[in-house]
């Protein structure tokens, strides 16, 4: 009821409601809809209450809940349907969880805070409430399992054109993070499963520091971890943003299930690589080499040339990339 009362007080476009007509929508007491009133102010929403007008909304909470980012979705073939959680351990596991018990394309879990996040090998995620924008998403594309590593240049993309559209030019280091000033604002964790021949699920999770005070990081991730508030120096709206990347995400994915290509996807990877034309360091395991990064392939590997001289492949997985100096 709740959710209805918001759709109600908002399309009454900053005019009263009564508390009569909506105890008649619902057919419900009019104390009724005061109690539900109190519990939405309890979760932020601003609301005016006038005697004999009756309730007017003045302003919403920057939470997301499939009820506040559904205005801002434009996307037009999948379902994405939100799955809203104030504190988890990880949504990547509970999206596996339930994509294990057949939940369909499109869900999204998202939550206000990770007590475990998870990054890429094992490593942790901070993900403090109300901060960021910590989700996955359950996908089921008619793949090759081979092929999974596409997901991640898409995603990569989608964020990296997402927080574009911003005002804010945010950089790739291939193959999941998003860079600005040369730290990371936003990792991608891809995790599938698979038989020899068929994807049953891919889970794409999405970290973005969005609200983060810089004080706000642990120390030992101070040197390379940052925030979009950091960036622009004032706090970036959580459910636009979010709605964005799901946006983006869909045109760039339905590429790769519509067409069999991720051109638009690698465009994006390029233009907004922060390795390409660099001096790396590729680590495998306790191996280390050094090479230049020349380019991504159509199916979204690093192509680097060794220092004999010799060009070959990278494939993401087990491999991570550092610049030549530090982390990028």
């Amino acid at each position: 009821m709740k959710d209805k009362i918001i759709d109600i007080l908002r399309d009454s476009q900053d005019n009263f409601v009564s508390g009569q007509r909506i105890s008649e929508m619902f057919n419900v007491s009019r104390a009724a809809i005061w109690k539900n009133i109190n519990s939405l102010k309890e979760k932020g929403y601003v609301i005016e209450s006038v005697s004999r007008k009756g309730y007017r909304l003045t302003s919403t909470p920057d939470l997301l809940t499939h009820q506040e980012i559904k205005r801002y979705l434009k996307t037009k073939k999948i379902e994405f349907k939100i799955i809203y959680y104030t504190s988890i351990e990880s949504t990547n596991i509970k999206a596996k969880e339930l994509a294990s018990d057949g939940l369909e394309e499109g869900a999204v879990i998202i939550a206000e805070e990770q007590t475990s996040g998870k990054g890429r090998l094992g490593r942790s995620w901070t993900s403090p409430k109300s901060k960021g924008i910590w989700m996955s998403l359950i996908l089921r594309p008619n793949i090759s399992p081979l092929e999974a590593s596409k997901i991640t240049q898409i995603a990569a993309a989608a964020v990296c054109k997402s927080i574009s559209e911003l005002g804010i030019k945010a950089y790739i280091k291939w193959p999941n993070d998003i860079i600005l000033n040369n730290k990371k604002v936003c990792g991608i964790l891809t995790e599938i499963s698979a038989e020899l021949n068929k994807v049953n699920y891919i889970v794409i999770g999405i970290g973005v520091n969005a609200n983060i005070d810089e004080k706000e990081f642990p120390q030992e991730i101070k040197d390379k971890a940052t925030s979009l508030k950091s960036a622009c120096n004032k706090e970036v709206s959580r459910k636009d943003l979010t709605a964005r990347i799901i946006n983006n995400f869909e045109e760039l994915y339905l590429e790769l299930i519509d067409d069999n290509t991720i051109k638009k996807s690698i465009e994006i990877c390029k233009e907004s690589s922060i390795l390409l034309g660099k001096k790396i360091r590729i680590i495998d395991k306790d191996r280390e080499k050094l090479a230049t990064a020349i380019d991504l392939t159509d199916e979204g590997e690093l192509l680097v040339k060794n220092e004999n001289g010799k060009i070959e492949k990278i494939i993401s997985g087990e491999i991570s990339v550092r610049g030549l100096n530090g982390y990028v």
